[in-house]
C-alpha cells in the first residue's frame, strides 16, 4: 500500500528523504538548535538523506506536513526530552513514538524499529 489516510507512505528506497528531523523551536532555543545540527550531521555522515524543519510552525502542523510527504522516518527534537537526554523517533506507519537516547540517534535507524 502506498498511502494511508495521513498521505503517501514512500518505500524507504524511493523516498525523497530517509528521515524527517523536526526540531520543536528550532529558532528559539539553543540547545534545540545545537541538538538537531549535530543530529544532522550524524545522519547525513551516515549517508541518510535528511529534511531538516526549521520552521516556525506548530508541531502539529510540522508532524501533518512530514506524513503527508510521505518520509519514512521521524526524529523530534523538543526541549523538554533534551532535558533527560532523548530525542523522540517515530516510523511512518507506527502509532507510537520511541525514547531514544540522544547520543545515539541512529540506533533505530539501526535496528529496524521502521
Amino acid at each position: 500500500q502506498n498511502h494511508d489516510e495521513h498521505g503517501i507512505v514512500f518505500p524507504e528506497p524511493i523516498a525523497p528523504f530517509h528521515v524527517a528531523l523536526v526540531p520543536i523551536g528550532y529558532g528559539k532555543s539553543a540547545a534545540v538548535r545545537d541538538a538537531a545540527d549535530s543530529i544532522y550531521r550524524v545522519l547525513t555522515g551516515a549517508g541518510f538523506e535528511v529534511l531538516l524543519d526549521d520552521r516556525d510552525e506548530r508541531p502539529g502542523v510540522m508532524f501533518a506536513d512530514m506524513e503527508l510527504i510521505g518520509i519514512p522516518h521521524r526524529i523530534v527534537v523538543g526541549e523538554r526530552s533534551l532535558k533527560d537526554g532523548l530525542i523522540e523517533y517515530q516510523g511512518r506507519l507506527d502509532k507510537q513514538t520511541k525514547k531514544v537516547p540522544l547520543g545515539d540517534p541512529l540506533a533505530p535507524l539501526r535496528t529496524g524499529s521502521c
